[in-house]
């Protein structure tokens, strides 16, 4: 298929070398020289804007960083009039629910569908092809699209109309940031009671408290030091979610206190 690709950044830009490795024809937008030339390596062709990434493909991808971006990128420019009609919008940015329904609509005047894609992993798992893709969006749109985000990602999760891949997205990242709170304070038990810390995530991870918080922390021997390398990504996403919450009167409930506890331990480490 021919595709466009907007993002191609840490996890982007590996997206664009398994794409065209898969047989597909995508043109990226760059900016920079270092990003043309990665680009070249990928063999994707580059390009200075949204927009003539986005003429004659079957789809784009979208892989920026923040709400923000996303809006800039979609709302705020010539994406979508330049998209072709009957084309796809695919959005892997984590973003607002209520940003990506604006998104769908106002894609849907110029006859564009819109897949509410967001992912869970990092570039070692688009690497080794098992992504997680929480799609959000029509049954048909989602199958339309599996063989293109197959390239990288397994498993592709149907989880309900735009909107939802949004939804599920961020309560796995409030979950995943809880639970690092509470490692947190695992580990602060661990040392009052005596215990090594990276003896004791190490430890762990054979019980029953094994998680993929708790594997991340172990394999860095310190919680904060895996919360170093995740706070930008969880500083930005919790803020949606909790702007969310406030904003629909939704209850974090038993994750408050985690997350606050998270916040003491974000507060013991410095940014970078």
């Amino acid at each position: 298929m021919k595709l466009g690709f907007v993002g191609a950044g840490r996890m982007g830009l590996p997206m664009v070398g398994r794409l065209a490795a898969a047989g597909h024809q995508v043109r990226a937008v760059a900016r920079t020289p270092e990003r043309r030339a990665a680009l070249t390596e990928a063999a994707a062709p580059a390009v200075g804007r949204a927009e003539d990434a986005a003429e004659g493909v079957g789809a784009v991808v979208v892989c920026v960083f923040t709400d923000q971006q996303l809006r800039d990128v979609c709302l705020g420019g010539e994406l979508l009039d330049t998209m072709p009609a009957g084309a796809t919008l695919v959005v892997h940015t984590t973003a607002s629910p209520r940003t990506v329904r604006e998104i769908a609509g106002r894609a849907a005047t110029r006859g564009v569908d819109v897949l509410d894609a967001p992912v869970s992993g990092g570039p070692h798992d688009i690497a080794a092809g098992r992504l997680t893709v929480f799609a959000g969006g029509d049954k048909a749109v989602v199958e339309r699209l599996r063989p293109v985000l197959a390239a990288y990602a397994d498993p592709i999760l149907p989880v309900g109309p735009v909107g939802a891949g949004q939804g599920v997205k961020l309560v796995n990242n409030a979950l995943f940031a809880a639970q690092l709170g509470l490692i947190a304070e695992a580990a602060r038990l661990g040392e009052e009671l005596g215990v090594d810390e990276s003896v004791l995530l190490a430890a762990l991870g054979e019980g029953s408290a094994a998680s993929r918080a708790l594997a991340g922390a172990a394999a860095r021997g310190s919680a904060h030091r895996f919360i170093t390398g995740v706070r930008e990504f969880l500083d930005k996403d919790l803020a949606v979610v909790r702007h969310l919450a406030d904003e629909s009167g939704a209850r974090l409930g038993a994750l408050q206190p985690a997350l606050a506890a998270l916040d003491d331990a974000l507060t013991q480490v410095p940014r970078a």
